[in-house]
């Protein structure tokens, strides 16, 4: 079963995965710089403030793309597992992982946090459409 809802989806893992690209891309220059030693018995957590905070703010969005959508992920394959992955529901999903790519950009960029904060908003705005027609559907139509 293939259904339109899963579009966005796939693109939200690659973009997860493009930024996971990103972060070490600028991380592991960004810790040979800073000489910071890889070593388990050496290194700390702490070691990881040593670094610029452009570089960190990679890392921080990736941790991002791993949090909300755990649920957005499941949401989408139950609404189109349940033939409702079209329409507002189809919206909702492009609407959530095109305001998280903007979110993403915001943060590994200038990372202005009322701007980030109001991106966040509303991408959870459309997350919680999607729920709720998720929990109407399974509650209320038999």
């Amino acid at each position: 079963m293939n259904s339109p809802i899963f579009q966005p989806v796939a693109v939200l893992f690659l973009w997860t995965m493009i930024m996971w690209v990103w972060m070490y891309a600028t991380r592991i220059p960004a810790m040979q710089k800073a000489k910071i030693n890889m070593d388990p018995a050496v290194y700390t957590k702490d070691d990881l403030k040593k670094l610029p905070r452009e570089v960190q703010w990679k890392a921080d969005n990736y941790n991002h793309l791993l949090e909300l959508p755990t649920l957005f992920y499941p949401a989408c394959i139950l609404l189109g597992i349940m033939g409702m992955g079209e329409g507002w529901n189809l919206y909702l999903a492009w609407g959530f992982v095109i305001l998280r790519i903007i979110h993403s950009l915001v943060q590994v960029t200038v990372n202005v946090i009322p701007v980030r904060f109001g991106i966040f908003v509303l991408s959870s705005l459309c997350l919680w459409a999607l729920v709720i027609h998720i929990f109407i559907h399974v509650f209320f139509h038999h």
